[in-house]
């Protein structure tokens, strides 16, 4: 990503090493940032990566910093390794694999007494097919979209919901191949399998709570590579226990209710693990800054709105102003320059929330 800085316009240090300099803009994947550590200077955050949970964006809106995030950078890696969930959903793939090597820790020195075993024991671990079994997609963004569209060709029905769906993630949707829910509760009752890909926020904490998971089928699997809070897994171990559920949940969120449970498959935070998916989001989040320091253009920014305004042909300097969302600022501001002789070739304005 560093890349995307054109040499000799811009000076690149570590901001742990350097907390007093003037710098402009912060590039960063998984540092928690706190509001501290933030200089003045400072115009610009960009996370190399879809979430922005280590960055304190309310403080940053309050002190007029613009964050970007990458979305869709890594779409791919998420959407494969979701792939790879509902595989290990559906068939006895890690038991078998461990009662494999349980066998030959036990009988190894006797070659044909292992295969035996193995060929007699694979009844254990009958799974079932993708093919022809409901997905329920939740939050159809770009990975959501993504993984919706891959499973129609795997030959699974689909049905998506989100409520706040924009335009342009719309046009990414595999046309009328995919269900569209009016609520999550079709979604629920309907599917055999069910994949998160909603941000986390207070609105979306345990979006699958007890009564979300009673309304399922018993045993519908949940894979989840979104984040660990929106299940609620106090509640989904203790319909486990009480036998009203037995679908697996698959997730890379680790989690203190559901580890060791043989129903849960937890591991590392893998999703955008790959070395293509962390290049594409670091040259995007750095494309963002380079765009933003030197046109002010805003796109996908987590906390202001999209705002592009091309260059005229003529020469002059730009502005770039953030301020409240208050009556009366444009004027102040356009007066303010008339008032220093200033003439306005052109003007964008935009607005989101406060």
């Amino acid at each position: 990503g560093l890349r995307e800085f054109p040499e000799g316009k811009y000076n690149i240090s570590a901001l742990e090493k350097n907390p007093d300099t003037e710098a402009h803009a912060i590039l960063l994947r998984s540092h928690k940032l706190t509001n501290e550590q933030v200089p003045a200077s400072v115009r610009a955050i960009a996370r190399c990566g879809s979430g922005t949970n280590n960055i304190p964006v309310d403080q940053m809106t309050m002190r007029g910093i613009t964050v970007f995030n990458s979305p869709g950078a890594n779409a791919n890696a998420v959407k494969e390794l979701t792939l790879c969930a509902l595989l290990l959903a559906s068939r006895g793939i890690i038991g078998g694999i461990d009662h494999t090597k349980t066998i030959f820790a036990e009988d190894g020195h006797d070659a044909a007494k292992v295969k035996k075993r193995v060929e007699s024991d694979k009844k254990h671990f009958v799974g079932q097919e993708l093919a022809g079994k409901k997905l329920g997609v939740v939050g159809l963004g770009f990975i959501g979209a993504s993984v919706a569209e891959s499973c129609l060709n795997l030959g699974m029905d689909v049905i998506g919901y989100d409520p706040g769906l924009t335009v342009e993630s719309a046009w990414r949707l595999p046309g009328t191949e995919m269900q569209r829910a009016s609520s999550l509760l079709q979604v629920l009752e309907s599917a055999d399998y069910l994949s998160l890909h909603v941000p986390y926020s207070k609105n979306t904490h345990h979006l699958i709570g007890r009564s979300e998971l009673e309304a399922m089928k018993p045993n519908a699997a949940i894979v989840n590579y979104a984040r660990g809070e929106l299940i609620d897994t106090a509640a989904l171990r203790e319909l486990w226990d009480s036998g009203k559920r037995k679908g697996r949940y698959v997730c890379d969120f680790p989690d203190e209710h559901i580890q060791g449970h043989a129903l849960a498959t937890t591991m590392p935070h893998l999703g955008a693990s790959t070395a293509e998916a962390e290049e594409n989001a670091a040259g995007m989040a750095a494309r963002q800054i380079v765009q933003f320091i030197e046109t002010g253009a805003i796109i996908n920014s987590v906390n202001f709105p999209n705002t592009v305004l091309d260059r005229p042909p003529v020469s002059g300097a730009r502005l770039c102003i953030v301020n409240r969302n208050v009556p009366g600022m444009l004027g102040l501001i356009t007066s303010t320059l008339g008032a220093a002789n200033l003439n306005i070739q052109q003007t964008i304005n935009t607005s989101r929330d406060q």
